[in-house]
């Protein structure tokens, strides 16, 4: 059987504008994606239509979709309806059921992004202008590669705000220049979700042992610093903004 080849001709017929684009840029709407006419899953023949397809078929064809990463709430309420209806709902299901829910699921997906702390200036301009024009296959090419590059043009935006930042020390700098040297989308959104703190982490501790060399500090800035040294990232930070001159002298 040739489920998956069947399966990514039903999905490439329903969206088949989102395969003739390039980037998150549009230049025009792309037409409505015509009724799947020709899409197998599993048929020994792969243009086997849908409206000719067998119970098995469609099953496999609708299951597989089901297991797509990006297959939402909605994909999942109708993919299953259909698995639990007639043939009839089967085969409507693939030829425009599903194109419509992923359409759904696909403007959850940008509203949810809109919602992330690290969503910047360029994501949110780009979501504004698929928003003022939506299209199924807009959404679907976007959130596949136009919002990856439009994400990593917001993460090298907060890497130099992170630069110039007064107490990014040696360790967020040295970092921040090695990920530069050989950027990638992933390496960067990587490093702001995990590898700031722990760097930051590192260059607030020296912050805090320079405190500690001071002979001149009190004793209970002393003893402040000597309890957060080896605190958590958060405490450290949370210690040389504010804590410390919030000690009595």
């Amino acid at each position: 059987m040739r489920l998956t080849r069947g399966v990514l001709l039903v999905a490439a017929t329903a969206l088949t504008p989102a395969l003739l684009l390039t980037g998150p840029a549009f230049a025009a709407d792309s037409a409505p994606a015509p009724v799947a006419a020709t899409a197998a899953a599993g048929a020994d023949d792969p243009g086997t239509p849908v409206d000719e397809m067998s119970e098995h078929e469609l099953r496999a064809a609708i299951l597989t979709l089901l297991g797509k990463p990006y297959a939402g709430k909605r994909v999942t309420r109708d993919a299953n309806a259909a698995l639990d209806g007639t043939l009839e709902d089967m085969r409507t299901f693939l030829k425009t059921g599903y194109r419509l829910a992923q359409y759904e699921d696909d403007k959850v997906a940008l509203f949810t992004i809109l919602g992330k702390p690290y969503a910047g200036k360029r994501v949110k301009q780009e979501i504004y202008a698929l928003l003022d024009a939506p299209t199924p296959e807009k959404l679907r090419t976007w959130l596949e590669t136009g919002y990856r590059l439009a994400q990593y043009e917001d993460d090298k935006v907060a890497l130099f705000t992170i630069l110039g930042k007064p107490y990014a020390g040696k360790r967020v700098k040295q970092e921040i220049y090695a990920l530069l040297d050989a950027p990638t989308p992933e390496k960067l959104r990587t490093w702001l979700e995990t590898g700031y703190r722990l760097a930051q982490a590192e260059d607030d501790r020296v912050a805090v042992a320079r405190i500690l060399a001071d002979p001149d500090i009190s004793d209970a800035l002393r003893a402040a610093a000597e309890e957060v040294i080896d605190g958590t990232p958060e405490e450290l930070r949370y210690f040389l903004e504010t804590g410390r001159y919030e000690v009595d002298e």
